[in-house]
């Protein structure tokens, strides 16, 4: 089983400063995949920048521009809580051309499966719009190419991030060729992602969110899987599935009220590629979203690439929740995804 990697050390120069998306996420994950020997069994895929063309699938070019400009004057806040740096514009059209090389890889056989350990994060970048900590929206312009470049007529993104990926669903909304599915805390922010918002037009009933309360644990967020997003992708048959890997939801993360733990986030990974292996030969790319308590992330991560490997998954570290919250019961919200996507 062959597992690339996309990483370089150019995703530290989007320098954040204290803000709580910072290099040091990217600098924990590699020492520790370096120090579990992990490393060595990946297949290193480098990046490359990319080109406009290619961002503005997904992007307008006064959004292109807006960052373009913000780096050149020496950086400075988007909005309230995304910032750019000097160098920020290059790096993140290096995160997205590395997704792109990952893609590309996944699809050409070179690799059964990869993961682009990559920032800024992408899910909460609209058209038009930076927010969120994401400065462009790296799975969504991975599936216009991969529409584009591999002529590829059904691909399905998944999002397990603790927060809403409205760019990613404002972008798809009216398109029948990519599925949006995302399971995540609701209310929270964006603010986003109610049962209700199914798609428009063409693309109706082809987002499937299931927003979940607070202190959800690896129970509630496995059931969703099996139970909304197995059967919704193997109706929807896709030819790739796309991944935003947000590692929030852990129970010792600082920006959720959620309770999975590392072993939940394996979980999550295991039957999202038990689905891409049957459905779709493998083709499988995640993409790095959120996740901000450190050693959390590093090991959710490392989790995530050992499943992918085909290996079991090393003893959590973290365990489970400290004060733990009882978990509510979803059952009645899954009913209503059910019934709302004629799941049966």
């Amino acid at each position: 089983m062959k597992v690339g990697l996309i990483y370089d050390p150019i995703y530290l120069k989007h320098d954040t400063g204290a803000h709580v998306e910072n290099s040091s996420r990217l600098v924990e994950t590699v020492a520790l995949l370096g120090k579990s020997k992990l490393m060595g069994k990946l297949v290193h895929i480098a990046p490359r920048v990319a080109i406009l063309e290619e961002v503005s699938l997904a992007h307008s070019h006064s959004h292109i521009s807006r960052i373009r400009g913000c780096s050149a004057r020496g950086g400075g806040w988007l909005d309230g809580d995304t910032y750019a740096s000097p160098a920020s514009y290059d790096v993140a059209l290096q995160a997205a051309g590395g997704v792109l090389n990952g893609l590309d890889a996944v699809m050409a056989g070179e690799v059964n499966h990869a993961f682009a350990l990559v920032r800024p994060p992408g899910h909460h970048a609209t058209a038009d719009e930076a927010m969120g900590f994401c400065l462009f929206n790296n799975i969504a312009i991975a599936a216009e190419y991969a529409k584009k470049k591999h002529k590829l007529e059904r691909i399905l993104i998944a999002d397990f991030d603790v927060h809403h990926g409205n760019g990613t669903q404002e972008i798809f909304y009216s398109d029948p060729k990519v599925l949006y599915f995302s399971t995540h805390q609701y209310p929270w922010y964006p603010g986003s992602g109610s049962i209700y918002e199914d798609g428009s037009g063409d693309g109706k009933g082809f987002t499937v969110n299931v927003p979940l309360p607070a202190y959800c644990g690896d129970n509630e967020l496995l059931r969703a899987y099996k139970e909304i997003l197995a059967p919704v992708a193997k109706r929807f048959q896709p030819q790739l599935v796309l991944v935003s890997a947000g590692y929030d939801p852990h129970w010792a993360d600082q920006l959720s009220l959620m309770q999975l733990t590392v072993a939940g986030f394996a979980g999550i990974v295991s039957i999202i590629k038990e689905l891409a292996d049957e459905l779709c030969q493998g083709k499988l790319l995640l993409s790095l979203e959120g996740g901000y308590h450190l050693e959390a992330l590093s090991n959710s991560i490392k989790a995530t690439l050992e499943i992918l490997l085909g290996k079991s998954p090393s003893p959590d570290p973290l365990g489970k929740p400290r004060g733990v919250m009882m978990p509510p019961d979803i059952s009645s919200i899954l009913e209503e995804v059910k019934s709302r996507h004629n799941l049966g």
